[in-house]
């Protein structure tokens, strides 16, 4: 089948998909097509130039996702060493779908440039449809758009396997993407890339918590092969901070990390239960099993709540 035919071909899937909308509950692919061309009113055959934002746009938004360029860019030039043997980009993006940072081979590059896989091009689902990048920070998981999976056209020519990346309160900042334009690259050769992906996106995710508490104590609870589940402790136990996977699994709320929960309570081992500990630490834990409420942390400490005050200023607690 020859190109035009292809093309041809692909838009009529895609208006079958969005004439026939019951697909998108039983498919990604299908659901973000639908948003492609019924949401945005994207349309799968139109031929245009990709979207760049301007210099200063760019220089703003890397100055803005500071803390995760410096861990990520490491980490991307390592990603890249793997890869780029195989004609893969490693590119790295913000949470509105423009590429902050992208590594190539010089051989590749003017291909990547010029369908916008660069620098400050705009890869959201609201721009270019289905896409790696964008379908990856709407659904907030990691996805692979292969080929003809793309809603446009023009963009059925690539491979995209990508991971969203998030900050240290759990909040999606960008996607890391790897992106191949060669037609030998496999359905099979992506599947073996996206472990690659995700396993990189977890790294950032953590080099990022790790970076944000640096002065606090960093608990690893991490299952083998897991994500990157990790808290943040304060020196009387107390949790202040958990990654994006560690609050999925141990269920936890902004509340939790005011200083609310220790980390025993959390991951289920033994409190301290007397004043051998200090004497602050253990206030504080009284405090957090009560939820803040000093009448009910008195009372199950066995003392007044007048008690309980005279020894909170002595130690310097304040009131809440």
């Amino acid at each position: 089948m020859y190109p035009g035919a292809m093309k041809d071909r692909h838009e009529a899937v895609v208006e079958e998909v969005l004439h026939c909308s019951a697909s998108a509950a039983h498919s990604l692919v299908a659901a973000s097509w639908c948003r492609s061309g019924l949401k945005h009113g994207l349309d799968a055959g139109a031929d245009r130039v990709p979207d760049l934002v301007s210099a200063s746009d760019l220089i703003q938004r890397r100055q803005r996702c500071e803390l995760m360029l410096e861990v990520a860019r490491p980490l991307l030039d390592q990603l890249f060493q793997i890869v780029s043997a195989t004609g893969c980009a490693v590119m790295l993006s913000d949470n509105d779908g423009v590429v902050l940072e992208a590594r190539s081979l010089a051989g590749d590059r003017e291909l990547f440039d010029r369908i916008g896989l660069t620098p400050g091009g705009v890869w959201s689902e609201s721009r270019e449809g289905t896409n790696g990048i964008g379908t990856c920070l709407i659904e907030g998981r990691p996805v692979t758009i292969h080929r003809d999976e793309h809603f446009a056209s023009r963009n059925t020519g690539i491979s995209c396997m990508d991971a969203p990346v998030r900050d240290a309160t759990g909040q999606l900042v960008g996607a890391l993407d790897i992106s191949n334009c060669r037609y030998d690259h496999s359905a099979a050769m992506g599947m073996l890339v996206q472990k690659i992906v995700q396993d990189a996106a977890r790294r950032i995710e953590s080099g990022i918590f790790r970076a944000h508490f640096a002065s606090y104590r960093i608990i690893d609870a991490n299952l083998p092969g897991g994500d990157a589940a990790l808290l943040a402790v304060d020196r009387d136990d107390l949790v202040i901070g958990a990654t994006f996977a560690a609050r999925h699994r141990f269920k936890l709320t902004n509340a939790c990390l005011g200083g609310r929960r220790t980390a025993s309570n959390i991951l289920g081992g033994e409190e301290a239960t007397s004043f051998a500990d200090s004497e602050r630490a253990f206030l504080r834990r009284a405090l957090a099993r009560a939820d803040g409420n000093a009448t009910k942390a008195a009372k199950e400490l066995g003392i007044g709540r007048a008690t309980l005050y005279r020894r909170m200023e002595r130690v310097g607690l304040q009131r809440r």
